[in-house]
């Protein structure tokens, strides 16, 4: 990560999203020697990123302007390069200590070179020590007996769950599926893929819910099982991984056109006081409560703008809370100051994309919850709704009072986004998650009966020469 700020621009940790190897991204905040808080304008820097060893690099870069005197560089590389030189230019001239050396071989994400030693990756990716909902998940299993589970769990939930059950050994990964529904296994296969392309994964042996609802309902004192899932729940054990939704975020951000984390950034609407200062909405009918807010958007017009873009659940209701409305592009949600964050089928899993805007967020409470919704704080990161929406008008009116406040709890749930959802943080509690859980295991990882290899993918138009890899064979 690079940072202009001041008269100096310093590397902070060059290898913040991209520096597990390097993957796609890399992230740099550029400010003028005003230490500006509104945008110079988008066309204000150049980047420019060349590796002297290479007549013609192939890299692909976009720069968004965060409107707050700060921007993210992000690109793609399509081969393997050494040194790259960053350069961060204004009107020609480099700004600060531009350019930036990448010093040694820095490679793209489909590169397969794992970083031997965690540790090492860790320190290059700044993980954090702990992650406190890790810490929660693995207390209920002081000791995990994989042969005991790979009997168990397929008979108590393989018939009518779709499961996956997962082994990595010696850094590769094996599956085998339960249950009808196992399309989501690829958000799994992707993210396990993409770490151990990275970093040495310990062996294991795990399984992973493709469902929205946690499975593990038994009470801590009966016989439970290590399941894995997307959502938690105050009434279940499951071990809660980062949805598959920001995970998919993660791993294709540079390959969407439209709804990431950094994206959203250089999308967050009009300044504050140009915002409109209504509640708004939209989504589909997957609970009571959304059709209870629609029902208020009706009577409060002037409080809550809120309106369905499908029937599923609910289509028997359909001629009371219809009709449907247009689908309105994500980053148009910011042209309003108050989200309104309200459960689906699940947790709603745009928390994320809501936080890092540029609106505050009103949060329904919620008895199910994502990986990183026990770090979050009321009042501080977000204005709490009550569970039946009973006092969103109160809220909401709350905010126009509190005009000030309000934009200052906005500030600190987009910083909490930026802090804590970014690329670099998900790959680290993956990580984290994975090796504090191996750490349980009582008895030897297997390749099971019936499990297959995933395969890497391959693609000779994305040259890869991982350095790691001849010093072994030099050996």
């Amino acid at each position: 990560m690079l940072m202009a700020k001041g008269a100096a621009l310093k590397m902070l940790h060059a290898a913040s999203f991209f520096g597990f190897v390097v993957t796609s991204n890399v992230q740099m905040h550029c400010s003028s020697i005003l230490d500006l808080t509104t945008s110079p304008g988008e066309q204000t820097y150049e980047v420019k990123i060349v590796s002297p060893a290479e007549d013609f690099a192939r890299i692909w870069i976009q720069v968004l302007d965060r409107h707050d005197g700060s921007f993210l560089v992000r690109y793609r590389m399509y081969a393997t390069y050494t040194d790259l030189h960053i350069h961060v230019l204004l009107k020609n001239n480099h700004v600060a200590k531009s350019p930036f050396i990448l010093k040694g071989p820095v490679y793209h994400e489909g590169c397969h070179c794992p970083q031997p030693s965690g540790s090492v990756w860790e320190a290059h990716m700044h993980c954090p020590q702990s992650f406190p909902q890790i810490d929660r998940d693995l207390a209920f299993y002081p000791s995990v007996d994989l042969d005991l589970n790979a009997q168990e769990i397929p008979q108590r939930f393989g018939q009518r769950q779709s499961l996956c059950h997962y082994t990595v050994k010696d850094n590769r990964v094996y599956v085998k599926t339960f249950g009808e529904h196992v399309g989501f296994r690829i958000f799994m296969d992707a993210i396990l893929l993409s770490l151990t392309r990275k970093v040495q994964l310990s062996d294991m042996e795990f399984f992973v819910n493709l469902g929205d609802w946690p499975l593990e309902k038994r009470k801590p004192t009966e016989r439970i099982h290590p399941i894995f899932s997307w959502c938690g729940s105050n009434n279940t054990r499951d071990i809660v991984m980062p949805t598959y939704d920001l995970t998919e975020s993660v791993l294709e951000t540079m390959g969407r056109v439209s709804l990431d984390m950094l994206s959203v950034q250089a999308n967050t609407g009009p300044p504050w006081p140009e915002k409109n200062a209504t509640a708004f909405w939209r989504g589909r009918d997957s609970r009571q409560e959304r059709l209870e807010l629609v029902k208020l958007s009706r009577a409060h017009p002037d409080y809550v703008d809120a309106a369905f873009t499908n029937f599923f659940f609910f289509k028997h209701d359909e001629s009371l809370f219809g009709p449907l409305v247009k689908h309105v592009s994500f980053f148009d949600f910011f042209k309003y100051k108050y989200q309104i964050n309200i459960d689906g089928t699940v947790a709603a899993y745009r928390l994320p994309y809501l936080l890092a805007g540029d609106s505050v967020v009103l949060k329904q409470d919620s008895g199910y919850y994502e990986h990183f919704y026990n770090e979050l704080r009321p009042w501080e990161h977000y204005i709490p709704l009550r569970a039946d929406l009973g006092d969103l008008l109160e809220k909401i009116q709350w905010a126009r009072d509190h005009d000030e406040e309000t934009k200052k709890i906005a500030r600190a749930g987009q910083q909490f986004a930026r802090n804590h959802l970014m690329g670099n943080s998900i790959f680290c509690y993956y990580y984290k998650l994975f090796q504090e859980y191996a750490k349980l295991q009582v008895t030897q990882p297997k390749v099971r009966e019936g499990m297959e290899l995933v395969e890497q993918p391959s693609d000779d138009l994305f040259p890869c020469s991982c350095h790691r890899t001849k010093a072994k064979d030099e050996l």
